[in-house]
């Protein structure tokens, strides 16, 4: 039996709307399946809102302290619903782009249900079965929920719920210290909540530089934001209206509101994988480097496979699965190169080898250049002067890794991203840079490698002190 179609998409989230556009643009005869509403976590519960979120927030934090500029105001009267009205409406402005209109203006064939896989070439959805030479499962991931006693019966909130809030609650658990509780648990503060940040770990940011999450940190405590290190709380009981947090028998807090951001679990269990002879393990479906399944017509992407969960590296896995499932499956995914970034105040990026990772792997020969911006005119320009530039380099100059934490964070580290995509050593980095600019940060990093490689050759030293004798003789 021929083929319906050439490539039968699961999950219209930021992979399979990137594989859907261009696939239909190639045209291709292309069905995309979701069960819900196009856009994905991105649009509806993660980088969007969240983002439009941390603004209001940080607004509302420039204007308390506005002080520190010699500019006095009454401290602001925040209207919460007003807020989370200026993250629907960056939502809507971007819909139109994700909606199902301008897919099917594509070519795509929308369809909207839930399926699920009858065979290893099949796929069904409410009732129709479609088959297709290639599938992509593109069903991305959601909040995983700790074993706490209780906690369901007092009740939490995820990313998936967090921006249908109307009102501030007046006191707020985060329970986990990565990316999306730090960001949310300092707007939330910010906005006018009294903030507790739980970290099972030592620290903030566990999978971050310590070093840099240790500024973020001492920001959040400066703002007056609880910092509970080395604490896993274990049942939840209501008391009073509140939500008792415990740990054995020490209680941990009472709260308004709990909110839940102890990683992310893929979406999975309704696709009968099984009967399509895909392989799923502990962090998502199992692929190859080419990203195919353990059933070389089924392909995946996103959140769905673990790893990097981030829209961009989904974007960038979709354009690897579209070149497989069309044409040949000759491409493979490159993770060499995958920057991210945590959009506190102050922001935190990385991209490459952390310190640890890079001396492990290449021992003495790791240089670690570090340039403060309290060392950088525009920050101090801007009383922004808390953080650093870290780069991990080799003694040849390439370059292994990058943390940024501060002003701007997100944006400059594009510039090493660009440099190691490209294979330039660290020197490329300390060319013109405009002045006063927060960006001259990367090139005065890069200029520590000059500076500790001249330190560190003394036979070097010796001889320019005897040519600059000799000169002066003259």
């Amino acid at each position: 039996m021929a083929v319906e179609y050439d490539v039968v998409i699961i999950g219209g989230g930021s992979g399979g709307l990137v594989v859907a556009s261009a696939a239909a643009q190639l045209k291709a005869k292309v069905a995309l399946v979701e069960r819900d509403r196009l856009g994905g976590d991105c649009l509806w519960f993660g980088c969007v809102p969240s983002k439009s979120f941390i603004h209001a927030a940080r607004i509302a934090y420039e204007v308390k302290n506005a002080q520190r500029f010699g500019i006095y105001t009454e401290d602001p009267e925040i209207d919460f619903a007003k807020a989370m009205g200026h993250v629907h409406q960056a939502q809507a402005a971007i819909e139109p782009h994700d909606s199902p209109e301008r897919f099917r203006g594509l070519g795509v064939e929308v369809i909207f249900g839930e399926g699920q896989f009858i065979d290893e070439k099949t796929f069904e959805v409410d009732g129709r079965q479609l088959n297709a030479r290639a599938f992509v499962v593109s069903t991305g991931s959601r909040a995983a929920i700790p074993p706490i006693q209780g906690i369901k019966e007092a009740g939490f909130l995820t990313n998936e719920q967090v921006f249908s809030l109307e009102q501030c609650p007046q006191s707020l658990a985060v329970i986990g210290s990565g990316p999306i509780g730090c960001e949310l648990g300092q707007s939330f503060h910010r906005l006018g909540s009294k903030v507790s940040i739980i970290s099972s770990r030592d620290q903030i940011l566990p999978k971050e530089d310590r070093e840099a999450a240790a500024v973020v940190q001492q920001q959040f405590e400066s703002e007056g934001i609880e910092i509970l290190t080395k604490t896993r709380p274990d049942r939840v009981e209501v008391a009073d209206g509140k939500k008792v947090l415990w740990m054995g028998d020490r209680q941990v807090g009472a709260f308004d509101e709990i909110l839940v951001s102890t990683g992310r679990v893929p979406n999975v269990e309704s696709l009968n994988l099984q009967a399509a002879g895909v392989q799923v393990g502990k962090q998502g479906i199992e692929v190859n480097e080419k990203l195919q399944t353990s059933n070389s017509r089924i392909y995946a992407c996103g959140d769905v496979i673990g790893g990097y969960q981030f829209t961009h590296v989904a974007g960038y896995e979709a354009s690897v699965v579209l070149k497989n499932a069309l044409f040949f499956p000759l491409s493979k995914a490159d993770y060499r190169v995958i920057p991210w970034s945590t959009f506190t105040d102050p922001e935190l990026a990385r991209v490459g080898l952390s310190e640890e990772q890079a001396k492990n792997r290449y021992g003495d020969d790791v240089y670690i250049l570090k340039q403060d911006f309290a060392g950088v005119d525009r920050a101090i320009a801007e009383a922004a002067t808390s953080g650093f530039a870290k780069i991990i380099a080799t003694g040849k100059g390439d370059i292994l890794g990058a943390h940024i934490v501060g002003p701007s964070a997100g944006e400059l580290i594009h510039e090493v991203v660009l440099a190691m995509s490209n294979k330039l050593k660290v020197s490329s980095l300390s060319g013109i840079h405009v002045y006063p600019t927060l960006a001259e940060v990367n090139s005065k990093t890069a200029l520590q490698f000059t500076k500790q490689k001249y330190a560190k050759n003394q036979t070097l030293q010796g001889f320019l002190e005897k040519f600059f004798s000799w000169r002066r003789s003259f």
